[in-house]
């Protein structure tokens, strides 16, 4: 009888690991090779042709003491993300509370809040460019219409970056306001019809009972947002190529120009294994101060 369920374990196993293995095999064909690959490539002089030199940590040194347009760009990389998420859970609250308390039409608004997310990015980025062309543009129209000077929002330092952080809110908070919506939904009506009947308003509610409740949701919301708006590239190489004078140049950004334009794969990839660093020592912030803010109890 042993010997029988012996046998039939070997075959789960080996029925388990021929399901498995193409996720396997795929995972570390394009994923944990690459990733091996460009660690090893960081402490190497590579520049695609000739013989790879090996230098040490001297990519990781030039990169953070002697680049000073990488400090220019982690600080552009850094106010797109506080900027973004901030707008973002933001906005994303402020709607799915609106649209949990109407009645009629919600469903048609959630669908029209989510479809720039299904969008291609080149697509929206395309069409933005046109919204913000200086005199033509549909959004400088409207401000003169409105007495309001005209922006030149590509091509000024100072509003670059904010038009892409404006286009990139348009195209991403609808995610976020699903996820919100299913968390608000989640709420037993018992809580805030007690509330109301004690004869807390609308306000109050919704900062001690709604909010709290949802801060699961905040902080899951939160760290994706995190960690998705530092990879940000396709919206910036469209819409300016990093410009004007590096304004909107960011490390996803950067590493593509040293690696693909200046064909210095080492740096390229020591940038990108910074990137990863201090993507993972921000999340890791953030999981040791969920205890701080998140509740999980009703």
């Amino acid at each position: 009888m042993s010997s029988l369920s012996a046998i039939q374990r070997r075959r789960n196993n080996a029925a388990a690991l021929a399901f498995i293995a193409p996720n396997l095999l795929g995972f570390m064909a394009f994923v944990a090779a690459p990733t091996i690959a460009s660690l090893v490539i960081s402490f190497f002089d590579y520049a695609l042709v000739g013989t790879p030199r090996f230098i040490g940590f001297a990519n990781y040194s030039r990169l953070l003491f002697e680049d000073p347009l990488f400090m220019k760009v982690l600080g552009n990389t850094l106010y797109y993300v506080a900027s973004y998420v901030v707008i973002n859970v933001v906005i994303a609250i402020g709607l799915a509370v609106w649209l949990t308390a109407r009645t009629g039409f919600a469903s048609f608004f959630r669908a029209v809040f989510f479809v720039p997310v299904i969008i291609p990015t080149v697509a929206v980025a395309l069409i933005f460019r046109l919204l913000y062309l200086p005199e033509i543009g549909l959004i400088n129209v409207a401000l003169s219409s409105l007495g309001l000077s005209s922006i030149r929002w590509l091509s000024d330092p100072t509003f670059a970056m904010p038009a892409i952080i404006i286009m990139s809110v348009w195209m991403g908070f609808g995610y976020n306001l699903v996820i919100f919506i299913a968390g608000l939904k989640g709420i037993p009506d018992s809580l805030t019809e007690a509330a109301t009947i004690d004869g807390a308003g609308a306000w109050k509610t919704f900062w001690r009972i709604k909010l709290p409740l949802l801060s699961p949701y905040v902080f899951f919301a939160t760290v994706m947002t995190v960690i998705f708006s530092f990879q940000v590239f396709d919206q910036t190489y469209i819409m300016t190529g990093g410009g004007p004078i590096n304004s909107t140049n960011t490390l996803v950004l950067y590493m593509y120009q040293q690696g693909f334009e200046f064909f210095r794969m080492g740096y390229a990839s020591a940038i990108a294994w910074v990137l990863f660093a201090l993507v993972f020592v921000t999340t890791l912030i953030q999981s040791r101060m969920q205890g701080r803010w998140v509740t999980y109890d009703i």
